[in-house]
């Protein structure tokens, strides 16, 4: 009951104060700050931030819902708000010290300050080990310096936790806290993406950007860590993200197939298009059994590696099946602008490269079967 009531409750929200504006948003590739505001009271931004810190304190597979709803109607939103709560938030409580979660934690939840994590470069795309951002230590502090491309949220975002290597012997990998207005941070210019248009992704720039020592969250040398447990938690949302896609399109195609009429006859009665229908349902439903199967492992405490992986693979390929079946099904039409499935189209294409291309969840997948007993 508490699923599906947060279900009805996040749909009413979606189709009443996003849906109205959401193709405005795509066409002008701008981010809704007004929504927004009227996001926050519902603790959107605190999903599963405990509730004596300000979030809702929801178990994963609401979480999911909440991401799955959401995308449903905004894609762009639904990435907004999982990657705040998914790599932005869940690193800070879960490796940030008492200090750092009361410092960052609250404003964060209550939408105030906005989430990103910056992993991506030019030269290391998925290898987390090749990435070329330092971090000079000095007596209080780091000089970081370095350049963070595709950062979702980039445009937007207040709290940035920043993937970099602390240069001198022995060099290892860290995540650093860095706030929006510390001197040497610089926000480029929005990108002009294919899909997700209302998300403001951009490149992040830090040019002797000074942190004070007590903003490395965890313990040094943990950012390899911290990165992979981040990315494992972020693909569980991106899953959600991606089958919510989906959902749209295949709820879009049945309206569509019942109402279109070709040779005197709706369109749904023709065996093809039934068969259409049938395996994006089939689909949509094994893909959000992915989905809650790992959000169940997350919940239990139980390693989820593997079945975040499968999730978010299964889901983004889904995703993309479906809204390519959808497209078919509408014809011409479904590649116009009018209608709503040409979106889930372009929207659906990234699920499959962001938070670890499909070819990487593979090779997360296939190590953890050849590294467990016969």
């Amino acid at each position: 009951m508490k699923h599906q009531l947060i279900s009805k409750i996040v749909r009413e929200f979606a189709e009443n104060e996003i849906q109205p504006m959401v193709a405005e948003l795509d066409r002008e590739a701008r981010f809704p700050h007004e929504i927004v505001e009227r996001m926050k009271p519902l603790h959107f931004f605190g999903l599963q931030v405990p509730k004596n810190l300000g979030g809702a304190g929801l178990d994963t597979i609401s979480y999911a819902i909440v991401i799955e709803e959401l995308s449903r109607v905004s894609a762009a939103l639904g990435l907004c708000v999982t990657v705040h709560n998914s790599v932005g938030i869940s690193p800070i409580l879960e490796f940030g010290t008492r200090e750092q979660i009361n410092r960052f934690v609250p404003a964060m939840a209550a939408g105030d300050s906005i989430g990103a994590f910056c992993l991506t470069e030019a030269n290391a795309g998925s290898d987390a080990g090749g990435v070329e951002t330092s971090a000079r230590e000095i007596q209080d502090g780091y000089i970081i310096n370095g350049t963070k491309i595709f950062v979702t949220n980039g445009g937007v975002a207040g709290t940035i936790l920043v993937f970099a290597v602390t240069e001198g012997a022995g060099s290892t990998a860290n995540v650093f806290i860095v706030e929006q207005d510390r001197p040497g941070f610089l926000v480029g210019e929005i990108e002009d993406l294919c899909g997700m248009r209302a998300n403001p992704v951009s490149s992040l720039f830090f040019e002797d950007c000074k942190v004070p020592r007590e903003n490395l969250l965890g313990k040094p040398g943990q950012g390899l860590k911290i990165g992979l447990k981040g990315l494992d938690t972020g693909r569980i949302g991106i899953a959600a993200q991606a089958l919510g896609i989906a959902q749209a399109a295949f709820e879009a195609s049945v309206t569509y197939a019942k109402e279109r009429q070709q040779f005197n006859k709706p369109i749904s009665r023709f065996q093809t298009i039934q068969n259409y229908l049938a395996d994006m349902a089939t689909s949509i439903d094994a893909a959000r059994l992915l989905l809650h199967r790992a959000a169940a492992f997350k919940d239990k405490g139980t390693p989820f590696s593997a079945q975040a992986a499968m999730a978010k693979l299964f889901c983004s390929d889904t995703a993309r099946t479906v809204t390519d079946m959808a497209v078919q099904i509408h014809g011409g039409y479904g590649y116009s602008k009018e209608y709503d499935v040409e979106r889930y189209f372009r929207d659906a294409k990234v699920t499959q490269i962001y938070e670890g291309t499909s070819e990487v969840q593979r090779m997360v997948i296939a190590r953890h079967i050849l590294t467990q007993p016969s």
